[in-house]
């Protein structure tokens, strides 16, 4: 397999969402190249970096620039084949999660569900990609989060709200900012460490009122079979290069020729290998040097200076710039947080 891939159903659900916001499907599928025929095959995937163009361009030439969570709403029951049954014909609404955290494969080589377990009343659902450098972009992180409302509240047939939200994006637009509290009926917070909502346990053991045990059996040995026939993923390149990377920060070697000579392959290739995954170089380097930087400052006997220097900085200036775009904060608001 040559990078991430994902159903081509997924494609196909953006495509018919930016047609119901004026889209021409055809000049969309032309602009992304993206095959609608693609969508008659339940076994077809297509690359990790077209789901996210096609995300971006239909968000585009929509003019929507909440596409993502509009896209969640006109969710309907099959869009994703066997993984839709399978959350759908749950016995409650946490078994539902249990579900879609463990046959999400079928659909998507890279995203992972993580179910915390209850604490104070709540369960925290993370969303992240598996390579743990590249991440989901807005429409499609957006889409996601939401996605476990409009779907939970259809099961359970009454509406269900989260107690909490986060996405891992800084915040949008203001216009974008309003429907995220119209949908969820509360603010998201923005720039977090990870995509995530947080429900109330009570919520979660909301029995499924047109729960069938016996159809719910036959859909989960399929998806078992189905997950059972599907191979994991090949280690990204994503992830090797995440490897490479941490080591060499600290001496200031973090260079993209570097990383590509202890991959033993040339830069170009190198590059090339990471679009297939959607992500870029620079981005890993920002993002591992984001979840180092949350690490070390968690740790009171580091001195804030001294993650400067091991994050690579040549100074700390440049680093609590940094922070401050990833965050929000500065470096010693965050230990102040953390403490």
């Amino acid at each position: 397999m040559s990078g991430l891939e994902v159903s081509a159903a997924i494609g196909t659900l953006i495509v018919q969402v930016a047609q119901t916001r004026g889209v021409d499907p055809k000049a969309l599928a032309a602009a992304t190249g993206f095959d609608p025929a693609l969508g008659r095959d339940p076994d077809a995937r297509i690359p990790l970096a077209l789901e996210t163009k096609l995300w971006d361009e239909a968000s585009r030439r929509s003019g929507d620039d909440a596409f993502g969570l509009h896209a969640a709403e006109l969710l309907r029951p099959g869009a994703f084949d066997v993984l839709d049954y399978a959350v759908r014909t749950a016995p409650d609404l946490r078994t539902a999660l249990e579900r879609l955290a463990r046959y999400n494969r079928l659909v998507h080589d890279a995203a992972v569900f993580r179910i915390g377990a209850p604490r104070d009343g709540l369960v925290r659902v993370e969303h992240g990609f598996r390579t743990g450098a590249a991440r989901p972009g807005r429409h499609a992180s957006e889409f996601t989060i939401a996605s476990l409302i409009t779907i939970g509240s259809q099961i359970a047939q009454a509406p269900i709200r989260a107690h909490a939200v986060a996405f891992h994006h800084g915040r949008p637009s203001e216009a974008v900012v309003a429907e995220h509290r119209r949908f969820f009926g509360l603010e998201p917070r923005f720039a977090e460490s990870m995509n995530a909502i947080v429900f109330d346990v009570a919520t979660l053991e909301r029995p499924v009122p047109a729960a069938d045990p016996a159809l719910s059996r036959i859909v989960e040995r399929h998806a078992e079979g189905l997950l059972a026939a599907r191979p994991e993923p090949q280690s990204a390149v994503a992830d090797r290069v995440r490897s490479a990377l941490t080591p060499l920060l600290a001496s200031g070697d973090a260079s993209l020729k570097t990383v590509a000579a202890k991959l033993k392959m040339n830069t170009r290739t190198l590059q090339r290998k990471l679009a297939d995954e959607g992500v870029t170089f620079d981005a890993i380097v920002d993002e591992l040097r984001r979840d180092l930087a949350e690490r070390y400052l968690a740790d009171p006997r580091i001195a804030i200076s001294e993650v400067a220097y091991l994050l690579g900085f040549s100074e700390p200036s440049p680093f609590h710039r940094a922070f401050k775009r990833w965050t929000g904060m500065s470096p010693s608001e965050a230990r102040g947080r953390a403490a």
